[in-house]
């Protein structure tokens, strides 16, 4: 889940969601939901309250800083029904390190009660786990670090393999061929994807399973029922 009205108003394109979602599918997750929502505290609370009930993992994203519409640590607070406190060591660690403005860093450590901190070299706001829930920063580039920290600790099933090639046809004319993949190799997932350019239709063909075995199975069967249109 990530949190943005920036998002949510498509002023800013949802990469840390897409990215997320790829790197758990290599984590042996199998991804349910992606969704922004608004710098609403009670809206992100009542949803990470129900997701986390239903997921076993539950990755977060958005500001963690200490302006006004940085609030995920409010909200995942009040989706646990605990308050936030200072951990004196994350906090003594900000001051030290943002000496520029100690105190306002300082915020950034009332984290919810009974939280983990998580935090990296040279970041700036610490991210935390409560429960199964994950909360990293919303800026990219100290997610996609942060995220390492989560991968470490956390196990899914076996890997999720893909295979992907684009066809120059049109679903309409491969669509039983898609359809017999997915009763004859029920171990795996297909999805098409057209698109239409100037120079003829394609379709890319996505296989995605946990099963190495059943994916390559799949992807001989595809492109020997797909050998006519290359």
């Amino acid at each position: 889940m990530t949190i943005g009205n920036e998002l949510v108003s498509g002023d800013i394109a949802n990469t840390n969601g897409s990215w997320l979602a790829a790197r758990l599918e290599e984590l042996g997750f199998d991804v349910i939901l992606i969704a922004a929502l608004p710098d609403d505290e009670e809206r992100v609370a009542a949803f990470v309250h129900a997701q986390a009930e239903e997921a076993d993992v539950v990755v977060v994203t958005g500001g963690l800083g200490g302006t006004p519409d940085d609030l995920t640590r409010e909200a995942i607070g009040a989706a646990f029904g605990v308050e936030l406190v200072e951990q004196p060591e994350v906090a003594a660690r900000l001051r030290e390190r943002f000496k520029g403005a100690p105190e306002y860093a300082a915020r950034w450590a009332q984290l919810p009660d009974g939280s983990r901190p998580m935090e990296i070299e040279r970041g700036g706001a610490p991210g935390f786990v409560l429960g199964n829930v994950y909360v990293l920063p919303g800026l990219p580039a100290e997610m996609e670090a942060m995220f390492e920290l989560v991968a470490a600790e956390v196990g899914g099933g076996s890997p999720i393999g893909s295979w992907r090639r684009i066809y120059r046809t049109t679903e309409s004319r491969i669509v039983e061929i898609l359809e017999s993949a997915g009763t004859q190799h029920r171990e795996v997932r297909v999805g098409s994807y057209p698109s239409f350019g100037a120079e003829g239709s394609t379709v890319e063909i996505v296989v995605k399973s946990s099963d190495p075995e059943a994916l390559a199975a799949a992807q001989a069967w595809l492109e020997g029922e797909l050998a006519d249109l290359d």
